[in-house]
């Protein structure tokens, strides 16, 4: 069976990285890409995705403020939030209360493939400080 993946990033390059590197998996297929956190949340209800990998700073609505309301649509949906930063604790926190299940760099491919693996078994996965939260 196929994973159904949707990638949201403003920049085309991390786009077309992320893609490759998810997609070196027979299983898992990007179903939509969005632009933006607007475009994101209409891709989420186009497109139905198994997992979203959303970038946390986006042009018209951020990664954050786009899992609120996507949260709010789909929340069987898990999603995994990408950032160029370190997760602190308190983007760890703000994640989950957008309904993030899991954060971690974009600088760490393996760590994306993680994060995506351990969300499509039901587990959150956040890469914060260095250190692991798997649950």
């Amino acid at each position: 069976m196929t994973t159904r993946i949707l990638i949201a990033d403003d920049d085309p390059m991390i786009r077309r990285l992320i893609r490759r590197v998810l997609e070196d998996r027979v299983e898992w297929k990007v179903c939509a890409e969005a632009v933006n956190g607007v475009d994101a949340v209409a891709q989420a209800k186009d497109c139905a995705p198994d997992v979203i990998v959303m970038d946390l700073a986006m042009p018209r609505m951020n990664g954050l403020e786009a899992a609120r309301q996507i949260s709010q649509v789909k929340p069987e949906v898990p999603m995994l939030l990408l950032t160029v930063q370190e997760v602190s604790k308190q983007l760890f926190k703000e994640a989950q209360n957008a309904g993030f299940k899991g954060a971690v760099s974009k600088g760490s491919r393996r760590e994306v493939v993680k994060g995506v693996e351990a969300l499509l078994r039901s587990e959150t996965y956040f890469s914060v400080e260095g250190a692991l939260l798997v649950s």
